[in-house]
Formats: C-alpha cells, sequence, structure tokens
C-alpha cells in the first residue's frame, strides 16, 4: 500500500516536472527565435542552461545504490587480480628453485 502511494507521488513529480520543463522550453523557444540572429559565446551559454534546465537528475537512493554497486565490483576486480598476481608469483619462484636446483 505504501509503495503504492510512492510510485503515485513519483508519476504526479515525474508530470510536474515534465511540464515545467515543457513550459521552460517554450518560454526559452521564444528567446531562441531573436538569439538566432546573433550567434558566438552568448548564445552557446543560453542554450547550455536550457540543456541543463532539462536534465532529468537520479535520485539519492539511485545514486547510492549504483555506487555500491561500482564500488563492490572494484572490490572484487581488484581481489581476483591480487590472487592472480600472488600465484604467478609464486609459480615464477617455484620454476626458479627447479632450474636453480638442477
Amino acid at each position: 500500500m505504501a509503495k503504492e502511494k510512492k510510485d503515485a507521488l513519483d508519476e504526479k513529480e515525474e508530470k510536474k516536472a515534465k511540464k515545467s520543463k515543457k513550459e521552460k522550453t517554450e518560454a526559452s523557444g521564444k528567446k531562441d527565435k531573436a538569439d538566432k540572429k546573433s550567434g558566438g559565446v552568448g548564445k552557446w551559454f543560453k542554450d547550455l542552461k536550457i540543456e541543463f534546465n532539462n536534465v532529468t537528475w537520479p535520485k539519492k537512493h539511485t545514486v547510492m545504490v549504483n555506487s555500491g554497486i561500482v564500488l563492490g565490483t572494484i572490490v572484487v576486480a581488484s581481489l581476483f587480480v591480487g590472487l592472480l598476481d600472488t600465484g604467478l608469483l609464486e609459480l615464477v619462484k617455484f620454476l626458479l628453485n627447479l632450474a636453480g636446483n638442477q
């Protein structure tokens, strides 16, 4: 039940965000017509600002989960490489000892 309420709230927030973005885009579209005559750095910064307003930023929970996955993968990969390195080092030592004893 609580999950359904949360999902409904998330959907409402997304609709509000989309509506707000659409209004901003329409308002900036009127400005863009005047800006098309002029170009250069000023237009680039205005376009950059518009694009930043269109970005959908992830929620804190999503960032935390993805960060945990990345850190876990790094730990597992470094353990694997460390064990592989240690094993190959011991193998080389063993082979050198065999060659030295003959």
